[in-house]
């Protein structure tokens, strides 16, 4: 154990299982752990504010047993490492991706999961979850040059990397968001058509300006928005569903419809809707990093973060709030 690290750390714990982030959750203080064999301990500078916490904060990953740590991705330096790990060492930056432990000032991770980086920063964790789902997300969807390629929650962190990586892989690119300045972002940043949901219909704008239908759909909305980009597929036309945030705060209680089966719409358009989630693609995660990292480097792409600031562990439920209420512009980021 390093001599100069605190004897307590402060974190923040699930208590109350629900979606009703606020309510579930507690600051608690506790001791500071000493990394085993295998193990690093590391201070986290920056988390990653995403759009399942409250999904996670209700137990719906299976981490029902309470009280249980939260918070999916951080960035920080290494501040002690336990015997065996010779590949890092104190003060060398780490990323970290997996549930529970990002909203907290320390984290215990297996050396072998922490991913190093340049420099710990708000943009390196924007890349972590956003950027690689963007980028693995429309590699799993076949983007190619020349697609017609609608990115719904467009100006949100995940939405944000994707609308520049399609715009970088030569694709017209549309997408939707809810408000003026986003839209601005959205237009400086690749979109040719930027359609503001409380001003316009998106349906009434595809059959109007995209007559031979959509080629690949990045969709994290749900709901009527997934419905209408499912109808308006060109043929070949590509689905890939990243979430369905327009369920994630009605108590898990997933919307029932009644209407004809979707594979009606796939059928006539040898179409295809595919899920994505992230976990399932770690064999591509050190490709993807180092690409993102590279087209950053380059200036080719911005790591999109929000630019309001939520510091230290007392700011982590209105950070969370910001996102859910659909304020942001790019990546929340919590520093600490």
């Amino acid at each position: 154990m390093t001599a100069e690290l605190p004897k307590t750390y402060r974190k923040l714990e699930v208590v109350e299982p629900g979606t009703d982030f606020a309510r579930a959750t507690r600051i608690v203080e506790v001791p500071m752990p000493s990394p085993g064999p295998g193990e690093l301990l590391m201070r986290n500078r920056f988390a990653g504010v995403n759009a399942s916490d409250p999904i996670f904060a209700a137990g719906g990953y299976g981490n029902t047993a309470t009280p249980f740590d939260i918070g999916i991705e951080s960035a920080g330096e290494v501040v002690a490492v336990g015997a065996g790990v010779a590949h890092l060492k104190p003060g060398d930056a780490v990323m970290k991706f997996g549930f529970g432990g990002g909203y907290a000032e320390y984290r215990l991770v297996k050396a072998a999961e922490a991913i190093p980086v340049a420099a710990a920063s708000a943009a390196a964790v924007s890349v972590l979850i956003a950027g690689l789902t963007a980028s693995i997300g429309l590699e799993v969807g076949e983007l190619r040059a020349g697609d017609v390629v609608l990115v719904t929650a467009a100006a949100g962190g995940v939405g944000s990397y994707a609308v520049q990586l399609a715009q970088q892989a030569g694709a017209r690119v549309v997408g939707t968001c809810g408000s003026e300045d986003k839209a601005q972002w959205l237009r400086r940043h690749g979109c040719e058509r930027v359609i503001d949901y409380r001003r316009e219909d998106l349906a009434t704008v595809l059959a109007r300006e995209y007559p031979q239908g959509i080629d690949l759909v990045f969709e994290n909305v749900g709901r009527r928005l997934f419905d209408t980009a499912v109808s308006h597929l060109a043929v070949f036309g590509r689905v890939v569903c990243i979430g369905a945030v327009s369920e994630y705060q009605g108590g898990m209680q997933w919307e029932a419809v009644s209407q004809v089966r979707i594979y009606q719409q796939l059928l006539a358009k040898s179409a295809l809707v595919r899920g994505f989630f992230l976990p399932h693609y770690p064999q591509r995660f050190a490709a993807h990093l180092e690409k993102l990292f590279g087209l950053i480097a380059q200036g080719a792409i911005e790591a999109p973060v929000d630019p309001r600031e939520f510091t230290g562990i007392d700011a982590v439920r209105a950070a969370v709030a910001h996102l859910q209420g659909g304020a942001n512009l790019g990546k929340v980021v919590v520093r600490f």
